[in-house]
């Protein structure tokens, strides 16, 4: 009978391995991402200007060296000179703003646009735009518009 009293003795774990690892987690699992299918599209829009030409011309030049491909697909001829467009527009497509800034070009807008849609909904978009001199926040609940 003896054994018969260690079966049923509850204070006891039958299965000490087991208690140690329930005892070590003891919380709740964690929960697993949800997989909601919201789509989101982000476009960035910066507006810069010029404001040294001749560093503009001069990193463009080394850009097209170091990045042909890149410039070839922006149309630059490497027979001849870049343009002070072209240049502008190879030093954007190649750096950010922050990099840009220090090659004399100045930011004057930044705009964002954002659509954002699940499976079941028409996307929503968003507008927010931003100027360098403007203070506080740019967006306003009106740029809001659907489609």
């Amino acid at each position: 009978m003896k054994h018969l009293t260690d079966l049923t003795d509850l204070t006891r774990p039958a299965h000490p391995k087991l208690r140690s690892v329930v005892g070590r987690h003891g919380g709740p699992a964690p929960a697993r991402p949800l997989d909601l299918r919201v789509r989101a599209q982000r476009i960035q829009i910066d507006e810069l200007i010029v404001d040294d030409p001749r560093q503009v011309l001069a990193h463009a030049g080394q850009a097209a060296l170091n990045n042909p491909d890149t410039a070839a697909l922006l149309g630059h001829d490497p027979a001849t000179p870049l343009s002070l467009p072209a240049a502008a527009a190879l030093l954007c497509a190649l750096y950010d703003t922050d990099v840009l800034t220090a090659m004399g070009l100045r930011l004057t807008r930044h705009t964002t646009r954002v659509s954002a849609s699940d499976q079941q909904t028409e996307p929503v978009s968003l507008v927010r735009s931003t100027a360098p001199d403007q203070e506080g926040r740019a967006f306003r609940p009106d740029d809001r518009t659907a489609g």
